[in-house]
Parts: C-alpha cells; structure tokens; sequence
C-alpha cells in the first residue's frame, strides 16, 4: 500500500467524519501507521465537514493533507473547494447525486457514484458515507472482509450494534456498484 492519503468533504450530517474514522480505525487493525483529523465549521449538520486520513505503512509525519491522493466530494462545495488540490493520477469520488458537473481535470481518475440516491433506493438511511467507502476500498483494491468487520465493530458503539450489518450492505452496496 505505502501510503494513501485521503481527504473526505461534504456537509456535515453526511458521515464525512464517521468514514474518515471507519477507514482510520480499519487500517490501525491491519496495523497500518494512521492519522484521522476531522475538521468540520461551526455549525454541526449542514455546515461543512472534512476529514484527512493517512494509511500508511510507513510512520506519518504529518495528520495534514493538503495534496490528498484520493478525494472524497460528497457535494458541490466540497468538489470546487480540493478538486485542484489532487495530486496528478489521483483519484476524485464524487457524489453524482449531489453533484451534477463532471470533474474538470483529466489527469486523475474519476467515479461518479449516486450514493445518496442508492442509499435511498436501498433503504439504508444516510448510508451514503458507507457505500462510498465500498467503493473506494474496491478501488484501491483494499477490501477485506475481516478488517471492515473488525473496523465496523470498533466505529459503531454497543448501543447502535444493529448498525453494523446495515453499513455492511451499504459498504457492501459501494463495492459491487458499476458506473453508468
């Protein structure tokens, strides 16, 4: 793996933070060096969120991520505010359901996934976040049945363990998802 870094942005209220954290908590379990610094505005839900995430196998020598490798945009916002700041040969997620522009650059690599629109379709809430993070892992070919339950047991608290097997099917949703 070396190291990847990746920066999520939307509103908050979206699991920015909480996959950020999922993603975190995942690589620390495959003993990976990790950073997760979330940053979000004053407001809680429907003001911005972001959070950078370094998994590496090489100590981390800094929690910021100013040139992310991967870009998560779960809105338009979040999209025109880092789209510039991927490294060349990147990669951008993007929420097609929220984001109707198509990315501007054409040296990084691009999904377009309506996440929002297949959580609804799926009844899985505001499972957004989770089948992005299918996606994503399915896309750096780190998807590991083992880590993502182990992660999952640590990210979700005893008191909403029903949960876990509803971001299970939106990561699992986000894996086997196939672009238009």
């Amino acid at each position: 793996m070396a190291t990847k870094q990746m920066l999520f942005s939307g509103f908050g209220g979206q699991g920015i933070l909480f996959a950020g954290k999922f993603l975190a908590y995942k690589g620390l379990l495959e003993e990976k060096q990790v950073s997760w610094l979330p940053s979000y505005g004053p407001e809680m839900r429907g003001g911005t969120a972001s959070c950078s995430v370094i998994v590496s196998d090489t100590p981390v020598g800094s929690p910021i991520v100013s040139n992310p490798d991967v870009l998560v945009a779960m809105n338009l916002p979040s999209l025109d505010r880092f789209e510039d700041a991927v490294v060349p040969g990147g990669l951008i997620i993007a929420d097609s359901t929220l984001i109707e522009r198509k990315v501007k650059r054409d040296d990084v690599k691009v999904c377009y996934i309506p996440a929002t629109r297949l959580a609804s379709d799926n009844q899985l809430g505001n499972l957004a976040n989770m089948i992005i993070v299918g996606k994503l892992m399915a896309l750096l070919d780190d998807y590991n049945e083992d880590g993502i339950n182990a992660a999952l047991s640590k990210v979700i608290s005893a008191r909403h363990a029903d949960m876990k097997d509803v971001n299970l099917k939106a990561i699992t949703l986000g894996k086997t998802f196939e672009e238009e």
